[in-house]
C-alpha cells in the first residue's frame, strides 16, 4: 500500500478573505489617523474687526480690536490689534472751528483703513465715543456740543467702515465698560472666579466700579449686568470735574480766591504744589475757563504762578478740593456721594498708571509712596528739568500736583487704607490690549458677551477625534483576536493510510 504524502495545513490567515479585510482595516484607520492630523493641523487664522474711538478731554485714541471670525459670539476671545493717538487736543477743543473736529482723525482713520483688510471694510463697525471733555461742552454750550458730533460723524462716513455712531457716553457707562474691559481680559468673567474693581482717571473725570456685597443705597450707582450665566451688581460713580486736568483748575481757583491780594492787580501765587524755582505768568482765563470751575471769571489779568516744593502743605491744598461735610447716607465717598466700603482688588488704569508710572510709586505700600512723593515734589525746578529733558515743561510741572491729588482721591475720596493698598494694581494693559472703557464698550454694542454660557460639546474637537482613533484600533484588535479564537479547523494535518 503506498504511502500518502503528507498534508500540510493551510494557514487561515493567509486566506485571501482574510488578507482583504485586514488590509481594509488597516487602511481604514490610516484614513482615520490622516484626517484627525490634518482637521487638527493649524490653519491660517480669519479675523473680524471692530473699530473704537474714545474722544477724551484731552485727546483721542483710536483701538482695533479683532476676534476670529469663526468663534464669534462664542469662545474667541476678543484682542487689540491696533492703537493710534491722534495728533492734538480731544475733540471739545474744536468747539470754536467744529469742521476740524472731524478732520483731526485723518491720520488715525487712514492708519485703520490701512490695517484692516479690504474684503473686511464693509463689515467692520466703527464707533465713536465722547467722555467728560464733551460732556462739559455740554453743560455750557448744547449747540456747540452737536455741531463737533456732527462733524464727526460726516467724516467718520466718508469711510469704507460700517458706521455705528458718534454720541457722547454717560459717566456710569464709562465706569461700566472699564470694569467689562479689565474683567473680560483678565478672563474673569467666564470663569466666575471674583472679579476686578475698576479705577479710571481721565482729564475731566474719574470712575470707580466695583461689585459691592452690600446694599446700594443709591440707585443712580447702581448698574446689573448678567454676563455668561452670572449677574453682577455694580456699584459705579463717576465723578464729573475731578479729571487730573479739571481738578488742577479747581485748586488753582481756590488758592487764588483764597489770597488776600487785589485780584484786579497782577499777584503772585505760591503753590506748594509746583516746584520751588518753577515760576511762570499765566491768565486767569487759563483758570477759569471751565463749568467746573465757578466764581470768576477775569479773562484779561494775569498771575504769576511760583512753586513752593511742599508735599505736606499741597496735600492740605488738594484736600481742599474734597468736600466731606454732608453725608445722608451709611457711608459716602466725597461731595455726599454715596459709597459702600471698596472690597476685593482694583485695576487703576489710564491716568492712575501713567503718572504713578513716570513717579515710580506704583509698587510701594501707601506710607512709602507719600515719602517718595514728598521728596520728588521737594526735588528744585531745575534738577527736575535736567533728569527728563524728553517731558514737556507743562506736564513736568504738573506731575507733582497729580501725584498728590491720586493718592489723596484714593485714600481720601474713596477711602483705600494702608491696609487694602496693596490691594490696588496700577496696569497699562492686559495682555496687548489697553485698559479702558473702549473694549467694554464695544463688546457691549456687538454682544459679544452672551447673557447666557454658550452650549459646548461634551468633548473637545481634538478630543472626540483621538477617542474615536482609539476607538477604532480597539474593534480592529477584537476582530483580529475573535477570528484567530473562533475559526474553525481545516483539516487534519495528516491523512489516514488505507
Amino acid at each position: 500500500m503506498d504511502v500518502q504524502p503528507e498534508m500540510k495545513t493551510k494557514n487561515p490567515w493567509h486566506r485571501p478573505w482574510i488578507i482583504c479585510i485586514s488590509v481594509f482595516f488597516v487602511a481604514g484607520i490610516i484614513a482615520m489617523v490622516v484626517v484627525a492630523v490634518v482637521q487638527n493641523k493649524p490653519l491660517h487664522q480669519k479675523y473680524k474687526y471692530g473699530i473704537v474711538l474714545d474722544a477724551g478731554s484731552s485727546h483721542t485714541s483710536l483701538y482695533i480690536y479683532q476676534w476670529p471670525a469663526e468663534k464669534e459670539n462664542n469662545t474667541g476671545m476678543v484682542q487689540q490689534k491696533l492703537a493710534c493717538n491722534v495728533k492734538g487736543k480731544g475733540i471739545s477743543s474744536y468747539s470754536p472751528e467744529p469742521k476740524k473736529a472731524g478732520e483731526s482723525l485723518k491720520e488715525c482713520m487712514d492708519k485703520a483703513r490701512d490695517t484692516i483688510p479690504n474684503h473686511r471694510h464693509h463689515e467692520t463697525p466703527v464707533y465713536l465715543g465722547a467722555t467728560a471733555g464733551m460732556r462739559l461742552l455740554k453743560m455750557e454750550n448744547d449747540t456747540a456740543s452737536e455741531k463737533v458730533l456732527e462733524s464727526v460723524e460726516q467724516f467718520l462716513q466718508t469711510y469704507p467702515f460700517s458706521y455705528q455712531g458718534a454720541r457722547i457716553i454717560t459717566g456710569q457707562e464709562e465706569g461700566a465698560f472699564g470694569w467689562i474691559t479689565v474683567n473680560y481680559l483678565n478672563d474673569y468673567l467666564r470663569k466666575a472666579s471674583g472679579t476686578l474693581g475698576a479705577l479710571d482717571l481721565g482729564g475731566a473725570s474719574t470712575q470707580i466700579t466695583f461689585v459691592s456685597g452690600q446694599n446700594l443705597e443709591s440707585p443712580d450707582n447702581s448698574i446689573d449686568f448678567r454676563l455668561y450665566g452670572n449677574d453682577y451688581q455694580l456699584y459705579t460713580h463717576s465723578f464729573l470735574c475731578y479729571g487730573k486736568d479739571q481738578v488742577l483748575k479747581l485748586s488753582l481757583a481756590n488758592e487764588i480766591q483764597s489770597t488776600n491780594q487785589q485780584l484786579t492787580d497782577n499777584i503772585t501765587l505760591q503753590d506748594p504744589c509746583f516746584h520751588k524755582g518753577y515760576k511762570a505768568t499765566k491768565t486767569f482765563e487759563d483758570v477759569f475757563n471751565s463749568p467746573c470751575v465757578r466764581g470768576l471769571r477775569l479773562t484779561q489779568n494775569k498771575f504769576v504762578h511760583v512753586g513752593l516744593g511742599d508735599g505736606e502743605a499741597c496735600h492740605a491744598a488738594v484736600r481742599k478740593v474734597f468736600n466731606d461735610s454732608r453725608c445722608t447716607h451709611s457711608t459716602c465717598s466725597f461731595n455726599g456721594v454715596f459709597q459702600p466700603p471698596v472690597e476685593g482688588k482694583f485695576g487703576a488704569f489710564s491716568a492712575f498708571y501713567f503718572v504713578m508710572n513716570f513717579l515710580n510709586l506704583t509698587s510701594y505700600p501707601l506710607d512709602v509712596a507719600k515719602e517718595q512723593l514728598a521728596r520728588y515734589c521737594a526735588t528744585p525746578w531745575n534738577t527736575i528739568i535736567q533728569n527728563h529733558p524728553n517731558v514737556k515743561e507743562k506736564y513736568l510741572s504738573e506731575y507733582c500736583f497729580s501725584g498728590t491729588y491720586i493718592l489723596t482721591l484714593l485714600e481720601d475720596g474713596y477711602n483705600f487704607t494702608s491696609k487694602n493698598w496693596k490691594d490696588i494694581e496700577f496696569i497699562k494693559q492686559i495682555g496687548d490690549s489697553d485698559a479702558g472703557w473702549t473694549l467694554g464698550y464695544m463688546l457691549n454694542l456687538t454682544n459679544m458677551i452672551p447673557a447666557e454660557v454658550p452650549d459646548t460639546p461634551p468633548l473637545p474637537y481634538g478630543g472626540y477625534v483621538t477617542l474615536m482613533v482609539l476607538l477604532s484600533l480597539m474593534i480592529l484588535v477584537l476582530g483580529l483576536l475573535a477570528c484567530k479564537v473562533f475559526r474553525r479547523p481545516t483539516g487534519s494535518t495528516q491523512k489516514e493510510i488505507i
